[in-house]
């Protein structure tokens, strides 16, 4: 109990802080770290609102311009919003593009450990080194959420098989090095609030789950699924369900076994999860845009 009190202050304090200098009911938690973000998802329009006087990267930013225009433009919550929107119609360079300009009109790099959203687009770019840079700060802010880890293992892991003449597309003509080397952990004793990374993490960290673990935590099962809804359960197991997916499909791309990566993916970017309730997940145009780019029609 006091585990669970100590990580819900963590995500409040973090909520709070995003409210704060991002007060837009539904920007608030655009910089929140991706467990964080969906924890607090169905309670956006009640963020609270603090009277402390705090300066906000948002006033920080416009504070240097010299007209409404000009404000708007390097307002890095916009910023962030078209980056995400670029990703989501599939033109990752220009999300790219939109990332950096919200790094760079927050002066002192206060943005940077928040940007996750650059980190993926730099992995779907093969800037693999840069991607494992942004995961490793993201993580120094927000240790306990898996998401942020396994992607920069996703990274180290593609940077090994890039050495290895990978091509463009993501199919590698060798298996490269796993697990890799220096790849981050969660703080000792410490783990992700949601039970299905827990099986994520060992997987992608070799420390005992299987490919067979993975799907059946994640419920990969259409009875089970039936079950589970029957009795109230249905979005959580149908969450599970797509990130045992997604993850899976991850994990065996960065192995190389493509054609498993190929069918995992598919399965997630058509679940029910993606195409009913979380398809406003970002992770869920995630599926379908690495489907895309991976030409996984």
């Amino acid at each position: 109990m006091k585990k669970n009190h100590q990580l819900l202050a963590v995500a409040s304090m973090l909520v709070l802080l995003c409210c704060l200098l991002f007060p837009s009911s539904s920007t608030a938690l655009l910089l929140l770290p991706l467990s964080t973000r969906q924890y607090y998802s169905a309670s956006r329009s009640n963020c609270p609102q603090s009277k402390k006087v705090l300066t906000s990267l948002h006033a920080t930013a416009s504070s240097s311009s010299s007209s409404i225009n000009e404000q708007q433009q390097q307002d890095p919550r916009t910023l962030i919003q078209k980056g995400m929107q670029s990703f989501r119609n599939g033109d990752i360079s220009t999300s790219l593009q939109y990332f950096n300009k919200a790094n760079d009109s927050v002066p002192n790099n206060k943005l940077t450990p928040y940007l996750w959203q650059r980190g993926i687009s730099y992995y779907y770019l093969d800037m693999f080194q840069e991607g494992h840079e942004q995961f490793s700060l993201d993580v120094k802010v927000n240790p306990l959420d898996v998401e942020e880890i396994v992607w920069d293992i996703a990274c180290l892991a593609r940077m090994n098989n890039s050495n290895n003449n990978n091509n463009k597309d993501g199919r590698a003509e060798e298996m490269g090095v796993f697990p890799v080397e220096n790849q981050m952990s969660l703080p000792k004793g410490k783990q992700d609030r949601r039970k299905i990374m827990s099986t994520v993490y060992s997987l992608f960290r070799n420390d005992g789950a299987t490919e067979y673990d993975l799907r059946h935590a994640g419920h990969i099962d259409d009875n089970a699924a039936t079950a589970a809804a029957a009795v109230g359960g249905g979005n959580s197991n149908i969450s599970d369900e797509f990130y045992s997916l997604f993850y899976l499909g991850l994990y065996c791309e960065i192995r190389g076994e493509m054609s498993k990566a190929e069918m995992y993916m598919k399965m997630a970017q058509r679940s029910r999860y993606a195409t009913g309730v979380g398809s406003g997940d970002y992770m869920s145009a995630c599926a379908r845009v690495h489907c895309q780019l991976r030409g996984w029609v």
